[in-house]
């Protein structure tokens, strides 16, 4: 995939572990790349920016300008055949704005929020459309698929389309020719 792309790319060797036939943006920037692990067939595009833990599967795509932040004890685990669409932004971390503290990364711990710390999990053949939040603790069901600039509050049914602020199941998405390409490429 690199040679095709002929483009600039990051330091795989800074990552705790990485699969073959990976393109990562030299423009895109990973904070703790020592907390990432990236499976085969993944693509990571100019503009993504994060800051938390991930585990990525294989046959993945992060799109150009999607934010994945929380911090160094947070996590992203994306299962193989998923996708973020650009602009996305996940919340692994944030701060609880109730009140109980000040608000924001650089404050010192003893004066700060509560901070909300928990992982973003895509099951298998997850996507994301383009503008789509996701905030902590979310779990995305086997093959559902968030539509564009929709809000993910609640964990998301397997095979079900999800749209809206908040997100909400609109149909049942048909997964037997996913199932079988997938088989046929050995999953």
């Amino acid at each position: 995939m690199a040679n095709e792309l002929n483009s600039p790319q990051f330091d795989y060797q800074k990552l705790k572990a990485c699969g073959q036939n990976v393109f990562i943006s030299n423009m895109a920037e990973i904070r703790r790349p020592e907390l990432v692990e990236i499976g085969s067939h993944v693509a990571i595009d100019s503009g993504v920016y994060i800051t938390t833990g991930m585990q990525l599967g294989d046959y993945i795509h992060l799109a150009a300008y999607s934010t994945i932040i929380g911090g160094k004890t947070a996590l992203l685990k994306m299962g193989h055949f998923s996708g973020i669409s650009a602009g996305c932004r996940l919340i692994c971390g944030s701060d609880e704005y109730l009140g109980n503290g000040l608000i924001g990364p650089t404050i010192p711990a003893e004066f700060q929020d509560n901070i909300i710390v928990k992982p973003i999990v895509f099951e298998k053949f997850v996507t994301l459309g383009t503008n789509t939040v996701v905030m902590p603790g979310i779990t995305l069901g086997e093959g559902s698929v968030v539509g564009a600039c929709s809000l993910v509050t609640k964990d998301t049914e397997p095979w079900t389309i999800y749209i809206g602020t908040p997100a909400r199941p609109v149909k049942v998405r048909p997964r037997e020719k996913m199932l079988e390409y997938a088989k046929k490429l050995g999953y």
